[in-house]
């Protein structure tokens, strides 16, 4: 594989179709931007319409032959993920990636519009559905491919089959739900590519983290000016967004990539540099943990994979 892989080694994407969740900032945007560059159709998908439209446009100053589409899809609302899906698939013959990029860090003890907790909700169960949804254009596109979009703090997450949605515990810890859905993420890449594979699909399943990177996910650390002024102090010592977002887009559309693969940056801690494959932790290639995830995702979406 190409050493400091960056922007360029991107190939021509002319005739891909990509669907990029949270499109219209941080990782999402840089994302979006990378391919409409390199020529692919972009399904810029997220929860509010007006945001996308002005990250639409901003890419299409520097890129007015680009080919983004707006589409408006809350992975909060299991009614909003299906009735995006259905969309899409009557407008669109072909799915080649489907990069569940969108997500929510350390956010207060709030539920999503179906009950669950908003962080397992939106960055697993929203986007396990909205997977499942998309599996009959997936199947259809030969060579497709499903990119996870996990963290470094997955290493931090439990699995709690006994109270996934934190119910019973006496004490709200958002990193501690934080962690538990990034966890939820890779286990979900490793099953889903072990269904396609058991089903002979040709379509991979891929899984990248962006090590540090500059973006407002953590936004809900800023609950005073002090840990405004931190959290500040701490994005300004990040990699931009544009580096981070790299281990997703090669993931996406590096032609080297297997279905199961990591990648994330190539630096210390992997907070820091060029995407390359890295590994993750034991509890993330648990088959036992991953299969029950998998039941319990398919139950509480009503979304079921065949």
């Amino acid at each position: 594989m190409a050493k400091n892989w960056t922007f360029e080694n991107i190939p021509d994407l002319q005739g891909k179709t990509i669907i990029v969740t949270g499109g219209n900032s941080g990782l999402g945007y840089e994302s979006v931007k990378a391919f409409a560059l390199k020529g692919a159709t972009v399904i810029l998908a997220c929860r509010n319409l007006a945001k996308g439209e002005k990250a639409k446009n901003e890419i299409l100053k520097t890129n007015p032959s680009g080919e983004i589409q707006v589409m408006q899809l809350d992975l909060a609302n299991l009614t909003s993920v299906e009735a995006f899906a259905k969309k899409f698939a009557s407008e669109h013959k072909q799915l080649n990636v489907l990069l569940n990029n969108a997500g929510i860090m350390a956010t207060p003890n709030i539920k999503t519009d179906d009950g669950f907790e908003a962080q397992l909700g939106t960055n697993h169960l929203g986007h396990f559905a909205l997977t499942g949804h998309l599996l009959p254009l997936l199947k259809g596109t030969p060579q497709s491919r499903v990119v996870n979009v996990s963290s470094l703090a997955h290493k931090g997450g439990k699995m709690d089959f006994n109270d996934l949605m934190f119910e019973k515990c006496r004490k709200f810890k958002p990193m501690r739900a934080y962690g538990q859905s990034k966890l939820a993420n890779l286990l979900f890449t490793y099953e889903l590519q072990r269904f396609f594979e058991a089903n002979n699909i040709d379509c991979i399943a891929v899984a990248a983290h962006p090590g540090g990177s500059n973006t407002r996910l953590a936004n809900h650390f800023e609950t005073n000016k002090f840990m405004e002024a931190v959290s500040k102090i701490a994005r300004g010592a990040m990699q931009p967004a544009a580096k981070g977002a790299l281990p997703q887009i090669r993931a996406s559309v590096d032609a080297n990539v297997k279905g199961g693969d990591y990648f994330g940056p190539s630096g210390i801690g992997e907070l820091f540099g060029y995407p390359v494959l890295v590994k993750s932790n034991a509890a993330s290639h648990n088959e036992e943990n991953a299969r029950k995830l998998w039941v319990v995702s398919e139950k509480l979406t009503g979304v079921k994979y065949a």
